[in-house]
């Protein structure tokens, strides 16, 4: 685990069989059952809406780190109210971690290996977001101009 500048904690999984999400979200519509959903690169998080209260973790997979769509996965989920464990599974490189927390993940199963060292000076190296996004921090913009 890292700790964010605001204090919240990022977790890192070497994800252990039992913390695999058990269903895509093909097979998870309309099940009363599951906690955990997988959603692939363009799967609309939107689906999940109507169940979102059940899922204790959604897994966005970022199947190369070009592919964005799981930043507005998460941005959706967050902003519709999901609580629960909201992970970045995939081609996550260091550099991308600050934006994808603030967009709503708060943990992540990288392919490769992520140095914590490196990572803690990307979490720190500015201290004001440039954009909006699922946090809610202001914008250096919004900050300048009221």
């Amino acid at each position: 685990m890292v700790e964010y500048p605001d204090q919240t904690l990022l977790r890192f999984r070497d994800d252990e069989p039992h913390d695999e999400p058990a269903v895509t979200l093909d097979s998870f519509i309309g099940q009363s059952n599951a906690a955990a959903v997988r959603l692939e690169a363009g799967d609309d998080a939107r689906a999940l809406l109507p169940q979102i209260d059940q899922l204790a973790l959604i897994e966005v997979s970022f199947p190369g780190y070009r592919d964005g769509r799981g930043y507005s996965s998460a941005r959706i989920l967050r902003e519709a109210g999901y609580t629960g464990e909201l992970r970045a599974q995939g081609d996550v490189l260091v550099d991308q971690i600050p934006l994808m927390r603030r967009c709503g993940f708060d943990s992540f199963a990288p392919q490769a290996p992520i140095d914590i060292d490196v990572l803690r000076a990307s979490l720190e190296r500015y201290d004001t977001p440039y954009q909006k996004a699922a946090d809610g921090a202001v914008p250096v913009w919004k900050l300048r101009h009221g």
